[in-house]
């Protein structure tokens, strides 16, 4: 199957008074139609910044310095900004993480969702209204008439967010990417918002960017997962292999601090340490400093990307290493 969407070599910096934050580092992942990816990883680790690059809202002193974004044959990268403006919230669309700094606080829900029909559709107000009160019954919004009559501040979060959604899939695009959409919601809301997510994606044949911290969500949405550490992909793989066999010592990490009934009365596990400083990465595996299984050459060389069977990727040299001496390639030099 042809990807919709193949991310290559992405790099992202911000470069600030202190020096050159590198956010990205050589970042690479295909999205395939109808498919729901996960993109997971510790605050401040670059999924945001994934996602804002993906659509080019990289905003100074942010610069995306070098790679391929290809959608349809087309690099996102070598468009104007007017050419992007026809792509951007019509074909490709985003959900923020938080509703009420996207939605203007002054404004009604049907002017806000008009305004945004109407930009994308050119058509009149009226036609667009008709549109957004159809959208809100397709998002399950319970009284979407009377919705559209109120202001974002008269809303619950998890109405709020239903709005989000219905208003980017109001032009039918061909990518939704989601960042954090459940952030602040309470189990039961974020329960029925990922629902939703799904239902929408399949009855459209949506494909979806999911970003977010929570392997739990990831678990139960995704077809595929992409675990992201300090600015690079670590792991890559469909979900069952990921959660049941995680390779890379940043996953493992993750799934064992995850909170579960089994664990009741026992402390959490932690990843001990921090993120690395970008503006002065590390020589070899960004994760050095905080593994638990690392070896002296893991400090000199970065990790490339290792296939280990069945669309399961790791950048580690420990698992590449192991894996070749049981294929009988010998221990590394």
């Amino acid at each position: 199957m042809d990807e919709i969407l193949k991310v290559e070599n992405l790099h992202t910096y911000f470069h600030t008074y202190r020096g050159t934050l590198k956010a990205l580092t050589d970042v690479s992942f295909s999205l395939y139609p109808g498919e729901i990816l996960g993109l997971v990883g510790e605050t401040g680790c670059g999924k945001s910044v994934t996602a804002r690059s993906i659509i080019r809202l990289i905003k100074e002193p942010g610069k995306i310095e070098k790679g391929k974004i290809i959608y349809k044959d087309k690099d996102l990268l070598m468009l104007s900004e007017e050419e992007m403006r026809s792509i951007r919230g019509k074909e490709i669309s985003m959900i923020f993480q938080e509703p009420m700094t996207s939605l203007n606080p002054v404004l009604k829900i049907g002017t806000l969702m008009s305004e945004v029909i109407m930009v994308h559709k050119r058509i009149n107000r009226k036609k667009a209204l008709k549109i957004a009160k159809k959208m809100l019954k397709e998002v399950k919004m319970p009284d979407p008439e009377g919705v559209l009559n109120k202001y974002p501040f008269e809303l619950s979060g998890g109405m709020r967010q239903r709005i989000m959604i219905a208003m980017a899939l109001s032009s039918n695009p061909e990518i939704l990417i989601a960042d954090e959409p459940t952030t602040a919601l309470d189990v039961t809301i974020q329960g029925q918002i990922l629902k939703l997510i799904i239902e929408l994606s399949q009855k459209r044949r949506t494909s979806v960017l999911l970003i977010t911290h929570d392997l739990g969500v990831v678990a139960n949405v995704a077809d595929r997962v992409i675990v992201m550490y300090a600015g690079n992909i670590v792991e890559e793989g469909n979900v069952k292999k990921i959660f049941t066999n995680p390779s890379h010592p940043y996953t493992q990490g993750l799934l064992k601090s995850l909170p579960s009934l089994a664990k009741e009365g026992e402390e959490l596990s932690t990843i001990p340490g921090t993120l690395p400083n970008l503006i002065y990465p590390p020589k070899g595996c960004f994760f050095y400093d905080r593994c638990e299984v690392r070896q002296e050459y893991c400090k000199e060389e970065k990790p490339e990307k290792f296939h280990l069977g069945e669309n399961h990727y790791v950048w580690c040299h420990k698992i590449k290493n192991e894996k070749m001496e049981r294929l009988g390639y010998g221990k590394p030099a």
